[in-house]
């Protein structure tokens, strides 16, 4: 199981992935960014490495990865999950929520 929720990432060259560890974050971010110089992503490359090296919380360099896709416009939307789906329906079915 992941330790983070999962984040899709798509590049500037049109391929994508999904992000779920301190890993995958490292993989991503040898990946097509818009800026690799900015200091968003900067400081989250510098806080992943971190986070490899058992230096810095993961949580903080997941996060920082995070808003350094948002800042740049690569996080993508998730679709909800199928039981979500299922939920919304039972939900919305008559206007007035679950069962009681």
């Amino acid at each position: 199981m992941s330790r983070f929720l999962p984040l899709t990432i798509r590049f500037v060259t049109g391929g994508s992935m999904v992000v779920s560890s301190i890993a995958d974050a490292k993989n991503a971010l040898g990946g097509a960014w818009k800026n690799k110089e900015a200091p968003d992503y900067l400081a989250a490359a510098r806080l992943v490495d971190d986070a490899m090296a058992g230096i810095c919380r993961p949580a903080v360099a997941f996060d920082a990865f995070k808003k350094a896709a948002a800042r740049q416009g690569l996080l993508r939307g998730a679709d909800p999950s199928a039981a979500l789906s299922m939920l919304d329906a039972l939900w919305s079915g008559d206007g007035q929520g679950p069962p009681r």
